[in-house]
Formats: C-alpha cells, structure tokens, sequence
C-alpha cells in the first residue's frame, strides 16, 4: 500500500503505462519480423510496403521514448539496405 499521495498516483499510473509500451513495443517486434521475413523470401513487392509502415513504427517509439533514437535510426538503416539490395 502507497504511503504518500504521490506513491499512490505512481501505482495507478504504472499499470497504464506498462501496457502501453507492451503494446507499442509487440507493435514494433511485429512490423520489424514483418521485414525481415520479406527481405528473407526477397519478396520485392510487398518488402518497400512493410519497411514504410515499420519505419513509422520506429518513429512512433522514438518519439514517445520507448526506444532510443540512434536504434531506431541503425534499424532503419539496415533494413533499408536490404530492401535495397532486393532490387
């Protein structure tokens, strides 16, 4: 049990939060795998698609702090890389 007022918004704030980012971060797990299996079977079509909606992904966890901002900038990097090299 919180002792103080602020301890108490803290423990009704956490489990809002904790959800939030597990699903932001499933969200970004999911669209990053998307990619990748892709890239994997060099599908080009569907690949350029998949690497826009996980680009915003990334940018949506930056800028909300769930990841760092260099990660999503090396993820982005390399994935585009690949992508590229499919054509």
């Amino acid at each position: 049990m919180a002792n103080t007022k602020s301890a108490a918004k803290r423990a009704r704030q956490t489990p809002r939060r904790t959800a939030i980012n597990r699903r932001v971060k499933n969200k970004l797990k999911s669209a990053l795998k998307k990619v990748r299996e892709l890239i994997k079977i060099a599908d080009k079509e569907k690949a350029p698609a998949a690497l826009r909606k996980a680009s915003s992904v990334l940018d949506k966890a930056a800028k909300t702090g769930q990841i760092h901002r260099n990660k999503v900038a090396r993820h982005k990097s390399r994935l585009t890389r690949a992508v590229t090299a499919l054509k």
